[in-house]
């Protein structure tokens, strides 16, 4: 079976929790050989996260899929000589130590490239390569609250919010994906030359909360938080059933947002000179939200949900995860699978995150244990000697 447009590119992922691993696991997903470099004794901190069944960590099993793994204390000159090796014979080395760091072992991104002159260095840091906080630690939650992202996130008499899970670091690894494509794409117009890609985890999240500098810079506005609602629109908000089950709203489009009023019993409000703007519907968003949250309250979620799409307006449940698996349209599109595992016997995981039509990706095998392809890697294909291996084993230089 083919395994992807990417088969025949070798990745290393030598990067952590989260944001490198993501876009490895992107890249391996469509093909791309990508060996994860690991500290030989502590491992990825990545097989902390999350739950474990009987010690088998479930997130691992995903964010590794399609990836060898070896140990390698690539602080140690031993360590930091197989990396060269490995480095050597790779496309792409995606890492996301702290600035500097790989210049200390002997391995910054110019010495790579003196041996390996195509290699694309994807470098994943806090806040860049650059600038005076380059040195700061930097994780997703500080990414999170210098985006504006926790500024607008919450209610409106309530404390910024974060997210629950990673955004900021899921944002940058599908950003920086999309990078390590444009830079392999800039390498066959160049000669065959790679280059260094400098992505900080602030840089992404803040583009997708949206134009708020901009609008600054212009008008001088500082936007707020609205709880669930929007400045740019309404009724959007999420609303109770009858049963207890949440609804979320959308009228982003004109025509929606009549047929939502039509549909609740409040027709005459349509023809209100402000109801033909997004945002002037937003500044009667009280008004709006007791026409279709009081119309919702008398009904349970199945009869919302039947009388939304018989009037052709947008409206979703607010799921858990036992909804996602269940719901009969995730399992159509197989947005989640089912896929063999050594230790759990098949594990359900997120699909390939997009289909191709002529070059789909796939699930070859889930995230292995730490080390399990060492010996392959340094053996078989960087022609060390059984013996010299077993020796750095001893040492914890290897796993």
């Amino acid at each position: 079976m083919h395994d992807g447009p990417l088969t025949g590119l070798r990745v290393i992922d030598a990067s952590t929790i989260l944001a490198g691993p993501l876009c490895c696991q992107i890249l391996g997903d469509f093909g791309a050989d990508v060996i994860k470099v690991e500290h030989p004794v502590a491992g990825d901190s990545m097989r902390g996260h999350g739950h474990a069944k009987n010690g088998v960590p479930l997130w691992w099993k995903e964010i590794s899929r399609n990836k060898r793994t070896i140990g390698l204390k690539l602080s140690t000159p031993e360590g930091a000589d197989l990396l060269r090796r490995l480095a050597a014979t790779a496309d792409v080395l995606v890492e996301n130590f702290r600035p500097g760091t790989l210049e200390r072992w002997g391995i910054s991104p110019q010495q790579l490239q003196e041996l390996n002159p195509g290699l694309v260095v994807v470098r994943i840091s806090g806040f860049g390569q650059k600038g005076p906080y380059a040195h700061r630690p930097g994780f997703g939650t500080l990414a999170e609250a210098m985006s504006g992202f926790a500024h607008l996130t919450g209610e409106a008499d309530g404390p910024p919010t974060l997210p629950a899970f990673g955004l900021a670091d899921s944002i940058c690894g599908i950003a920086a994906s999309s990078a390590t494509m444009v830079a392999l794409w800039a390498r066959t117009r160049n000669g065959g030359k790679g280059q260094v890609v400098d992505l900080s985890l602030l840089e992404p999240i803040m583009t997708a909360v949206g134009p708020g500098p901009t609008v600054y810079d212009q008008l001088g506005v500082i936007g707020h938080r609205h709880g669930n609602r929007s400045t740019n629109n309404a009724p959007r908000n999420t609303y109770r059933t009858r049963d207890g089950d949440w609804v979320a709203v959308s009228t982003s489009a004109q025509t929606i947002a009549e047929r939502v009023l039509r549909l609740v019993g409040h027709p005459e409000v349509i023809d209100e000179p402000w109801f033909a703007s997004g945002r002037e519907r937003a500044a009667h968003a009280d008004l709006l939200d007791d026409y279709v949250g009081g119309w919702i309250a008398e009904r349970t979620r199945d009869e919302v949900m039947r009388a939304f799409e018989e009037a052709g307006a947008a409206v979703a449940p607010v799921y858990t995860a036992r909804d996602i698996v269940t719901d009969e349209h995730v399992q159509a599109a197989e947005m989640v699978v089912k896929v063999p595992d050594a230790d759990l016997g098949e594990v359900l995981m997120h699909n390939v995150m997009w289909r191709m039509s002529e070059n789909p990706g796939r699930i070859r095998f889930t995230g292995r244990p730490l080390g399990a392809d060492t010996d392959d890697l340094l053996v078989n294909e960087l022609g060390c000697t059984p013996e010299a291996v077993a020796e750095l084993r001893a040492r914890e230089i290897v796993a």
